[in-house]
């Protein structure tokens, strides 16, 4: 499993929401860069970045940081946060962005996948941000008429390869990833599937891992220090 330490990017800052809420907001660094090196030193090879400005305006507000941490560490990056037209996803792409995610448009335009060349597809995840059942969008800010599993069905239908999805009752709160959802989902859909929400100890980790997972989202965790992300990696592993 792929251990992908995340840098949500607000104001220029790497910070975490409380359960997305903008309201309550933690300022972890004034310098994403070094966060991302930081990563690299403890053996990350994988980095998810969120744009929650751009999530929230329907933007590309971080581009040139978000480019500027793929270009100086050379780490797989995949971005997500207000990728909404086929415009944005091949800006991304041509800036040399691994993987886009899409959130927004995923749910309010379903062919919106299908639209986009073929070389574009085989590079999109979809994030399956879920809010009492069903598919939060808009920077989490809206809960849409989709539920979770009808959602994820009507993606693999589309030929959808990579899903991060996650609990958003869980994300920052330092709870511990919802292994039940996630061995729903594993059950359901042959696809790859990456955690994200919650992930607080190694002992989450392994449970995600013993579930055939293809990834795990670490945020909180790594910036208060409960989990070492070296001995992640290696659980990950």
């Amino acid at each position: 499993m792929i251990l992908f330490p995340a840098i949500d990017l607000c104001g220029g800052e790497a910070v975490r929401l409380f359960k997305g809420d903008f309201a309550q907001k933690t300022v972890y660094s004034s310098n994403p860069i070094s966060v991302a090196f930081d990563f690299k030193k403890k053996g990350a090879t994988h980095i998810h970045l969120v744009d929650l400005d751009g999530a929230k305006k329907g933007s590309r507000a971080h581009f040139a940081l978000i480019t500027e941490i793929k270009r100086q560490t050379g780490l797989f990056a995949e971005v997500g946060g207000g990728i909404r037209t086929q415009e944005d996803v091949e800006a991304y792409l041509a800036a040399g962005i691994d993987r886009v995610i899409l959130g927004t448009v995923a749910a309010e335009d379903p062919a919106f996948i299908s639209r986009l060349p073929a070389s574009a597809r085989e590079k999109i995840a979809v994030g399956v941000d879920v809010k009492d059942g069903y598919v939060a969008v808009k920077g989490w800010t809206e809960t849409s008429d989709k539920d979770a599993f009808s959602f994820c069905k009507s993606l693999a239908k589309e030929g959808v390869r990579t899903i991060i999805c996650t609990d958003i009752s869980r994300d920052g709160a330092m709870q511990g990833a919802n292994g039940d959802f996630y061995r729903e989902l594993s059950a359901r859909f042959d696809m790859d599937i990456i955690a994200s929400g919650g992930v607080s100890s190694l002992e989450d980790i392994s449970r995600l891992r013993a579930l055939g997972l293809y990834g795990a989202i670490i945020g909180k965790a790594y910036y208060t220090g409960a989990i070492d992300l070296a001995e992640a990696i290696e659980v990950a592993k």
